[in-house]
């Protein structure tokens, strides 16, 4: 929920005021206001323009929590105090507010709803740079090389338990991340398994079975497995060639699009635009080089590599939740975002690389094209559900807490009564899920702690203007009794 603008709060009558957010006012928000037309006569002039897709997100985002643009007024019930919402871009590209929201909404779903209170591990898999921009460009593709990765880890986790895939299921779930620290596009797979499988006993009975986190040798295998997996199914598909000394894509196979350039440049640490283009992105080294190893532990081939050291027991559930807010958060955080003195763009790393570099500069056009480079095509579902989560299996309804599936009605607890995880928390609203994960208390009024309600949604331009240009005024006014004007002393010879 979006505050009133300072001052305007205290004329509608609210008591305490809001920590605002004013996305005008924002670094991220000024820079994207200033260069995005720029950056398009840029592309124009080169012949080529942005698809329309990005375009949108763009503008969108431009509008994303502006009053100006749209708002729901709020009133509470008890003092009738209000409030002015602005409306959401609600896009997945690069707002940070809506990035947020959507992380918040992932992790409370993931938790509550698709977990079972059984240990999780995350397995991470990164590819080599020429299939981070086939995945960018070729969704398609990317969803069937997840699903050879899927069955690829599944197999390793039945055989260790000591099963085949006839007696045992294990499931994950897939969130594809397609940025990296430096804001590179980087498509890569955060894959949550059940650290384990389940066993079903003649009874009809689902039992789980734990297994061992994988050795380094396990890693170092199954990541050759994956190599060799993914390259003969993209030689099948005429998208990979290799000769003697080495691999690389089939240009055939590929369709030119308007991104691809801007792609290429964001995977490889390029400059994308301007006068520099086709130089290394810039890169301000503040600490000494580190020469600690830190492979143990990661399976390392050819490209890719897979990691599996993070896991979250059956107890940790709040554990979990950070794992999974982690996983699925927005792509830029602003906090991490600066201008440098000549008015280059300076961003943080989240973490430190290995020669010491803590920050990369862009030029502002050049920063601009990353973000476009970060927004993903339209309909490309970026939350993958597998195994025994995934929505036709025949196990979902009764591994699941939310109990939802094929089968789900025979999946109910004993005591009919009792209600499910999800039915505890069916009327959990975003703003709820706002208190729950931020500490943030959009639906009790600060002023007398009432209930805050909607009482009506604005979106006519004409009337958008009268509400705001009242507040403006009202916010002129001079707040109090009016005071008389100074007067000079009296005359001392009028009490002669």
């Amino acid at each position: 929920m979006l505050p009133l603008p300072a001052g305007r709060e205290a004329k509608l009558g609210v008591g305490a005021p809001y920590v605002h957010h004013r996305p005008e006012r924002t670094l991220l928000y000024q820079i994207v206001d200033e260069y995005y037309p720029e950056f398009k006569e840029h592309l124009a002039a080169q012949g080529t323009a942005l698809p329309g897709y990005v375009e949108q997100e763009f503008e969108a985002y431009l509008k994303c929590g502006c009053l100006e643009h749209g708002f729901l007024r709020v009133r509470c019930d008890t003092c009738h105090a209000e409030h002015l919402v602005a409306f959401s871009c609600k896009r997945r590209g690069f707002c940070p507010s809506c990035g947020a929201r959507r992380m918040a909404e992932s992790a409370a779903l993931l938790v509550d709803e698709v977990f079972p209170e059984q240990p999780v591990r995350q397995w991470v898999l990164s590819v080599p740079y020429p299939l981070r921009f086939l995945f960018a460009s070729r969704p398609v593709v990317m969803g069937r090389v997840l699903g050879i990765v899927y069955r690829c880890i599944a197999t390793h986790l039945i055989k260790k338990a000591g099963f085949s895939r006839k007696t045992a299921q294990t499931g994950a779930v897939t969130l594809i991340q397609r940025f990296g620290s430096a804001l590179n596009l980087n498509v890569h797979f955060h894959m949550l398994f059940l650290d384990g499988v389940y066993i079903e006993h003649p009874d009809g009975a689902l039992r789980f079975r734990w297994v061992k986190a994988p050795t380094s040798a396990e890693l170092a295998g199954l990541t050759q497995t994956l190599a060799r997996r993914i390259g003969r199914y993209l030689e099948r598909q005429r998208l990979l060639e290799r000769d003697a000394e080495n691999s690389y894509l089939a240009g055939d196979g590929l369709e030119a699009g308007p991104l691809d350039q801007l792609l290429g440049s964001s995977i490889t640490y390029r400059i994308a635009v301007g006068p520099q283009q086709g130089r290394k992105v810039f890169t301000l080294q503040t600490l000494p080089a580190c020469d600690e190893p830190f492979d143990e532990g990661v399976g390392k081939v050819a490209g890719f590599s897979l990691h599996a050291g993070v896991a979250a027991r059956a107890d940790q559930r709040q554990k979990l939740e950070r794992l999974c807010r982690y996983i699925s958060r927005p792509a830029i955080s602003e906090k991490r975002l600066s201008l440098t003195p000549n008015g280059n763009v300076r961003y943080q790393l989240k973490t430190p690389y290995r020669d010491g570099t803590t920050h990369v500069i862009f030029e502002p056009l050049d920063f601009i094209a990353r973000l476009a480079a970060l927004v993903p095509k339209p309909r490309v579902n970026l939350s993958r559900f597998h195994g025994v989560f995934a929505p036709n299996s025949q196990y979902r309804a009764r591994v699941t807490p939310a109990k939802r599936g094929r089968g789900g009605q025979h999946a109910r607890t004993a005591d009919p009564e009792e209600p499910t995880s999800a039915e505890r928390r069916a009327a959990m609203t975003w703003a709820q899920r706002l208190k729950r994960v931020f500490g943030i208390d959009i639906e009790t009024c600060p002023a007398c702690g009432g209930a805050m309600r909607i009482i009506a949604c604005i979106e006519d331009p004409d009337v958008i203007d009268k509400i705001l240009t009242h507040l403006d005024a009202k916010m002129a006014e001079p707040e109090g009794p009016r005071r008389p004007p100074c007067r000079a002393p009296p005359q001392a010879s009028l009490f002669d």
